[in-house]
């Protein structure tokens, strides 16, 4: 049986197991998946037993993704782009890595929610790690405006100037100016009930996108629907469909991911 694992500190809680043993089944090729418990800088060590024990390959998470990035022998363009690698793998003896979350949010926001992103407004909450993975792909989507808002204002400045981009602006103020038509939290604050200090005008009309999913993302969500949004959607979705990609670099083969968010959805 194909083995797969998901590296992270901690992993818990994580619906990885879940969702790809549904696409095994779902493609006629099971697989083993399994939850390993590795802590920073202890990656190398951790992923050479897993594959000393017959692991294919894994899925790594928060806080691994830059140690992922490093350990690789090779990444993709997507992963170099977003400076993380989430998806380890095995290219004859080369150690490859990919990121799969750009993709995986598209995905989710076009194929699941309809959401045409060409031409579109966007406010960007975020200059982390998870942001760094999106705002690439976002832009490849024909984007009007990407603003970009932190509270740390030298992060946001970086991601800018990387990106090199002429639709992508520091803050939300003068051409990146709301309305918007799409507002993404790439930050961890509603984890705490922490709420952006922004006007109502933000999320007045916009549909609005938390890259976190569950009772996690209620806070964020509740906050911008009382500001106006016209919709609301978690980061189930986005989980769902980056692992489908992860999957289909392991095997080969793309499985369907209504099935699968559907069940999820409903055992929520």
């Amino acid at each position: 049986m194909n083995r797969f694992a998901v590296m992270g500190y901690p992993v818990s809680h994580s619906l990885s197991p879940r969702i790809h043993c549904a696409f095994g089944d779902l493609v006629g090729r099971p697989v083993s998946y399994e939850r390993r418990e590795v802590r920073p800088l202890g990656l190398a060590t951790a992923f050479a037993a897993f594959v000393r024990d017959g692991g294919r390959g894994a899925n790594v998470t928060v806080p691994l993704k830059g140690e992922a990035f490093s350990l690789a022998q090779r990444v993709t363009d997507r992963a170099r782009r977003a400076q993380a690698v989430n998806t380890l793998y095995y290219e004859g003896d080369t150690l490859a890595g990919d990121n799969t979350d750009g993709v995986g949010l598209i995905r989710d926001l076009t194929v699941n929610q309809g959401l045409v992103l060409a031409g579109a407004r966007v406010l960007l909450l975020g200059a982390g790690g998870a942001a760094w993975g999106i705002a690439g792909p976002l832009l490849d989507e024909g984007l009007a405006v990407l603003a970009v808002v932190n509270r740390t204002p030298a992060r946001a400045k970086r991601l800018v100037a990387v990106l090199d981009d002429e639709r992508v602006y520091l803050g939300a103020e003068g051409a990146a100016a709301g309305p918007y038509d799409l507002v993404i939290n790439a930050t961890a604050a509603g984890l705490a009930g922490d709420l952006p200090a922004l006007p109502a005008e933000a999320f007045a009309g916009a549909v609005v996108y938390d890259l976190v999913y569950g009772p996690a993302a209620q806070a964020f969500l509740a906050h911008a629907r009382a500001q106006g949004a016209r919709q609301t959607v978690d980061g189930l979705g986005m989980l769902v469909e980056q692992a489908a990609e992860s999957f289909f670099i392991w095997q080969g083969v793309r499985p369907p991911t209504a099935p699968v968010l559907a069940q999820l959805r409903s055992t929520a």
